[in-house]
């Protein structure tokens, strides 16, 4: 307990715990029954304190979620944890009264009669003959629920997989075996034939575990949602260069800088030609006389109630006459095979009707329009003519690369993360789309495993359960979750074999 970097409170506490152990061991008198009382009000101390350290550290979390959504995912975590925390600390807090109850405090002191608890009645209210009362069954109860919620929460998070580690350690609540050998139920191993003075310190110290376990998610969250805002991955490197216009044999000079675009960026004002969308400036201005042009301006922040002025300053080069066709997929920047794929090709200064295209598989469909459906091969080249105003010709190509189809995304009933009661899934169907495609692809599911916990994995023919998938989904508990994967799937009408699937999953509730 005692090992690993640990802060001085924490080592406190597994010193006090060591102690409560050792006392346990001792004849309850006088004096060790008052120690007992001390560890409790030490406890008690410790316990206030955490509570205002979490208080505050949600606090920190809840004023990032409001400035940067990054952290919004772990203000929700945090506020479940919370209230799961809450419950069972305020229960046991609870039935520590109800132990407290018969030990009026001392007017004088203001604290319990600790050399007078040496008796306790939890004997008779928490245990009938070799098993539980009602209160002690209760009691088991609430530890369970506690631990199963707490679960439920962190375990989405694999960041947070030690904690559950470490509160099924503390709060488990299966038999244990004594220094005998002799097996015993919790409550009796832990509670029974115990002074009173002594379960209300043990119940202490199970409520300071609770409030160390919030205190542990909230530090982890925290940080986590930080990193993934400073993150490399949210950042792009941007181009820069001095002017977009070079002719041949001049240098190219510019800069290369890395930054990101903040949505959540507030900006006072913006002096330039164009308008600020999701933290960039949009610009939006006609191209002047021929040559090279300078635009600027400045974007306006508040800090610490001051107005912060930003300069920027850029140049650009205007052109008289065109000398290559633009060639641009209207959807993307390739092209897929097995799918009509529209392409618009234009060149300035000509109009459309005067621009010709060819390439394998291509097809013009009107002015400046054609349809290109690639076959065989990695790259497709498309040839462009077109008829300049003083009748000569020019003439360009370029070359797109030719993709397969992206893999499809598994889905049960409609969603890949699902939830719902046992009997939902059992008629659910299972389908793979292509999410994010701007193709109309219908994709037909043929085959998929799924998986129940404890269960073995059954192979389906078909996008339905079979009699055997729901025999296995009869068997699974709320809070499972069921793992449909090794989805087979084809496209129809696209003679192209589909991608392996994602797998999707489905929570028992």
């Amino acid at each position: 307990m005692a090992g690993g970097k640990l802060t001085p409170r924490q080592k406190m506490i597994n010193l006090m715990y060591l102690v409560f152990i050792a006392m346990l061991a001792l004849n309850m008198s006088k004096e060790v029954l008052s120690a007992f009382g001390l560890m409790d009000e030490k406890f008690e101390e410790v316990n206030t304190g955490a509570k205002k350290t979490n208080e505050e550290m949600l606090s920190v979390l809840a004023a990032k979620a409001a400035e940067n959504v990054n952290f919004k995912n772990a203000l929700d975590e945090a506020n479940q944890v919370k209230t799961i925390s809450n419950e069972f600390y305020n229960y046991l807090e609870s039935v520590k009264s109800e132990i407290s109850k018969d030990f009026p405090v001392d007017e004088k002191t203001g604290k319990m009669p600790y050399e007078a608890m040496d008796k306790s009645t939890i004997d008779e209210k928490w245990f009938s003959g070799d098993g539980y009362s009602q209160k002690g069954t209760e009691i088991v109860s609430k530890y369970n629920k506690y631990l199963s919620d707490m679960k439920a929460v962190l375990g989405k998070n694999v960041k947070l997989t030690p904690i559950v580690s470490e509160i099924n350690a503390k709060f488990g609540t299966a038999d244990i075996k004594d220094k005998e050998g002799v097996s015993k139920k919790f409550l009796d191993y832990h509670f029974k034939g115990f002074p009173a003075i002594a379960t209300i310190a043990k119940l202490a110290l199970a409520q300071n575990d609770i409030k160390k376990a919030e205190a542990d998610v909230y530090s982890i969250l925290l940080g986590k949602a930080a990193i993934e805002t400073m993150s490399l991955k949210n950042f792009k490197a941007i181009v820069s260069l001095d002017k977009n216009v070079y002719f041949q044999g001049e240098p190219v000079t510019g800069k290369v800088v890395i930054g990101k675009y903040d949505e959540n960026v507030k900006v006072s004002d913006f002096k330039g030609p164009g308008k600020v969308v999701n933290g960039q400036a949009i610009l939006n201005m006609t191209a002047g006389s021929i040559g090279e042009q300078s635009f600027g301006g400045s974007f306006v922040f508040m800090e610490d109630g001051k107005p912060v002025e930003l300069p920027f300053d850029g140049k650009y080069v205007v052109v008289p006459r065109p000398n290559q066709a633009i060639i641009s997929a209207d959807k993307m920047n390739v092209v897929y095979r097995g799918v009509p794929n529209p392409i618009s090709i234009s060149v300035p200064g000509i109009a459309s009707n005067k621009v010709n295209a060819n390439a394998q598989g291509m097809s013009k469909v009107g002015d400046g329009k054609f349809m290109l459906k690639p076959g065989s091969g990695s790259e497709v080249k498309i040839n462009v003519s077109a008829t300049m105003p003083d009748g000569k010709t020019m003439s360009s190509a370029q070359v797109f690369r030719i993709k397969g189809l992206p893999a499809p995304t598994g889905k049960v009933g409609g969603l890949d993360k699902n939830k719902g009661p046992k009997s939902n899934l059992e008629v659910c169907s299972v389908t793979a789309a292509m999410e994010d495609f701007d193709f109309p692809v219908t994709v037909n599911v043929t085959q998929f495993n799924i998986k129940v916990p404890g269960q073995p994995t059954v192979v389906v023919s078909g996008n339905k359960m079979d009699s055997r998938a729901r025999a296995a989904i009869a068997k699974a508990s709320k809070g499972d979750i069921v793992i449909i994967s090794e989805i087979k799937a084809s496209f129809v009408g696209i003679d192209q074999v589909a991608k392996r699937v994602s797998p999707c999953t489905y929570e028992i509730q």
